[in-house]
């Protein structure tokens, strides 16, 4: 058995899991509550929006949380349950697409995959004690330097080349690395897409490559994280099902887009995916300080995928 296909039985057990558990938990939701499960046009069109500019690479939970909350379709304690439920299954099938279509280096891939979740697992203890503001300041102001060090580049023209599919040596090492660091950072909010696509071009790699190593990493994730929110009933049902019903053919026709996009063009969305990225950190970490300094307790922060 091949690495990519051992890869590929893995996500369709986490897939299984994932579907059993969100069947088991409508059924107890509509059993306690009545809450109904169809989910309305506005639900699946919001699942459409954020999952196509999420296979872009631009991240659906921000995306979502904004219109949520703009149109007031969900509950604000219930929104961090509802983006995880609902786009956990878009996410796999971005992993099946992108793992599929973009030739990554089977060790690559997995290696940096594991890397990022070891990273969530082990990581989680100590990065979740670190003040999590100044980490959001740091991150953004390191994205801005890195997204204009790749616009230069890709401007004048790449010394490094950035088209390789497959790490060795050093790089492999650096690349293990940083998609640990990066899966630990996922603790407390911050988002690997972004952070993952500066990454693997710095280490020379074709920028369509962050894509099965990003979107593999959070479709591991994704599951675990949905699961505690079902056992405590801290979604909302119907828009969940929406975001599952409008994500899917959302991943599938952007995913055939990215594959055909030219690399120059990926390069430029990656610079300008990154700077949104950097700014959306920005915002998150004044509003924190904000509500700290008013002695206020801090929302939940909303990680951008």
């Amino acid at each position: 058995m091949n690495a990519k296909l051992a890869l590929f039985i893995a996500l369709g057990l986490f897939t299984l899991f994932y579907v059993i558990m969100l069947v088991r938990g409508a059924m107890r939701v509509r059993a306690e509550t009545g809450e109904p499960a169809v989910p309305t046009a506005g639900g699946v069109l919001t699942g459409f929006v954020a999952n196509f500019l999420d296979t872009l690479g631009i991240g659906s939970f921000a995306t979502t949380t904004a219109i949520f909350r703009q149109w007031k379709m969900v509950r604000d304690e219930r929104i961090p349950g509802t983006l995880n439920v609902g786009h956990t299954l878009p996410t796999i099938a971005q992993a099946f697409i992108f793992t599929g279509l973009v030739p990554v280096g089977a060790k690559t891939l997995i290696g940096m995959i594991a890397a990022a979740i070891l990273g969530a697992w082990l990581g989680a203890g100590v990065v979740a004690r670190w003040p999590r503001a100044r980490i959001q300041i740091g991150m953004a102001f390191a994205l801005i330097v890195l997204a204009s060090i790749m616009a230069w580049r890709t401007a004048v023209g790449d010394p490094t080349g950035g088209r390789l599919l497959e790490l060795d040596g050093s790089l492999f090492i650096l690349g293990l690395f940083g998609n640990f660091l990066l899966g630990a950072l996922m603790t407390i909010g911050i988002g690997l897409y972004a952070p993952c696509m500066i990454l693997v071009s710095m280490l020379g790699m074709n920028p369509t490559a962050a894509f099965p190593i990003m979107m593999g990493s959070c479709a591991f994730l994704m599951p675990i994280a949905s699961a505690r929110f079902v056992r405590e009933r801290a979604f909302d049902l119907r828009a969940a099902v929406g975001l599952l019903i409008g994500g899917i053919p959302a991943a599938l026709i952007a995913g055939l887009i990215v594959k055909s996009l030219p690399l120059t063009v990926v390069k430029w969305i990656v610079v300008v995916v990154v700077l949104y990225t950097a700014i959306t950190l920005l915002r998150s970490a004044a509003r924190e300080r904000a509500a700290a300094a008013a002695n206020l307790p801090n929302e939940a922060s909303i990680p951008v995928t």
